[in-house]
């Protein structure tokens, strides 16, 4: 049985392990405990998805509860991935500022996941990166 939550933020080490373990570890920075723990600091809607002890799925938002929520992450451990996890993550994301519509950028690998469960495309999206 999956335990849903959202009361806690995995530590670094945790989260890690998670991001590492399916396709969304490669383009977020990992590896910099700075960077990705400000990542997970900062979010102020943190929804995740628990196997016993492990940790299994996230869903990281940035929201303002009232009209976008930003879903910067939505991360599922591969060896539970097509059980309706990621599905069940947004769906509870979406009951905690169901006036907000939610916004994100989908990894390449999911561009066909996101329409499937009722997303559409928005294709006036604009990215500045930093000067980094």
């Amino acid at each position: 049985m999956i335990d849903y939550r959202d009361d806690c933020v995995p530590d670094l080490a945790t989260a890690r392990a998670l991001y590492a373990s399916c396709s969304l570890g490669a383009r977020r920075p990992i590896g910099d405990d700075a960077r990705f723990g400000a990542m997970l600091a900062h979010a102020n809607l943190t929804i995740t998805a628990w196997d016993g002890a492990q940790l299994i799925g996230i869903a990281r938002s940035l929201s303002d509860f009232g009209f976008t929520t930003y879903l910067a992450d939505l991360a599922v451990h591969e060896a539970h991935q097509r059980r309706g996890i990621g599905r069940e993550l947004i769906r509870r994301t979406q009951l905690t500022a169901p006036q907000a519509k939610i916004v994100l950028l989908a990894a390449p690998a999911a561009v066909d996941y996101y329409p499937h469960i009722g997303f559409r495309h928005h294709p006036q999206a604009w990215l500045l990166d930093p000067d980094t």
